[in-house]
């Protein structure tokens, strides 16, 4: 873990580039293209940006109508809106049909900070999971982010990639390979297995390192694509450690642990602890010290592992 970047710069970073290689692409945003980075794109491809204002259910349904003309609409706002304020566009307009379209939304999650429990986004990874044809990704961190955006220009269909406001850790090398639909083991253990997702995966990786220190074996996974999941990686995992911990800045309603969770109980039956908001709105403070207020960091997931490995 050395270089720090958010995971919506280096979607500015990313999108510029596939503005470069395909005239096809295009970028629509809510009036907020400096803070969601499409700013960027903007500059360089002037005729492929549109800036729709504050109008998120507008923007949605303009990006199904140029995906309809064979154009690939990367659409962005800020989480809370792309989801909140434009699910009835997304739904009937993006998904129904299995529109082109790409919603790349960023400042999810508790690490808004100050912005408080109204604009953090805890429920959106659970609100796209329960929608037909959507695929949904978090990204843990800049280089997976501009894998991820690749990918998804090159799927056919809607997809949803959630990203954050602040910077992260760098966890995966440069040659890492990104598919959809796939988790990735990195870390080897026999004990449990963590699961994370997103942020939280850099967190499950130091936690790990904690338990190991207290001669506990832990597996860690990442989980980028929420939906569809990796279910052979998932259940294998849980199989050979016969323990499983998620981990999620959202909420564990509906989110990674939900679909974790429905996925081992009917398939592989092992005791589960869910790491993640519980059944709540966020609150305005800086992000560490929201993650720490939340349980969501190494010590908490810690204590979560000694949790499940107690009822193996």
């Amino acid at each position: 873990m050395s270089s720090m970047i958010a995971t919506r710069d280096a979607y500015g970073e990313v999108l510029i580039e596939l503005g470069a290689e395909n005239e096809n692409v295009v970028v629509l945003d809510a009036d907020l293209s400096g803070s969601t980075k499409t700013a960027g794109f903007a500059g360089k491809f002037p005729e492929r940006f549109f800036n729709m204002g504050i109008a998120e259910a507008n923007m949605i349904g303009t990006a199904a109508g140029l995906a309809a003309a064979g154009k690939i609409p990367f659409a962005s706002t800020f989480a809370i809106f792309a989801v909140g304020r434009a699910w009835e566009q997304v739904r009937q307009s993006v998904a129904y049909p299995k529109a082109n379209v790409k919603i790349v939304a960023t400042h999810s999650g508790i690490t808004v900070g100050e912005d408080g429990g109204s604009h953090q986004s805890i429920e959106d990874i659970a609100i796209m999971r329960a929608v037909p044809n959507m695929t949904v990704i978090v990204p843990a961190d800049g280089v997976e982010t501009k894998l991820a955006i690749r990918a998804a220009a090159a799927y056919k269909g809607p997809v949803y990639v959630r990203l954050g406001r602040n910077k992260v850790p760098t966890i995966f090398a440069a040659d890492y390979r990104f598919a959809i639909g796939k988790g990735c083991l990195m870390r080897d253990g026999s004990d449990l297995t963590f699961i994370g997702t997103g942020l939280m995966t850099a967190q499950a990786l130091a936690a790990a390192e904690l338990l190991q220190q207290q001669g506990i074996s832990a597996r860690v996974l990442h989980v980028a694509t929420v939906k569809p999941l990796d279910e052979e990686l998932i259940i294998a995992a849980a199989g050979d450690t016969g323990a499983v911990v998620t981990a999620e800045e959202h909420s564990i309603v509906g989110g990674l642990g939900g679909a974790v969770a429905e996925l081992l109980s009917e398939r592989c039956p092992v005791p589960l602890v869910r790491v993640g908001i519980r059944d709540r709105f966020g609150l305005s403070g800086k992000a560490e010290e929201l993650l720490k207020y939340f349980g969501l960091m190494p010590e908490h997931l810690v204590e979560a592992a000694k949790e499940v490995l107690q009822k193996k």
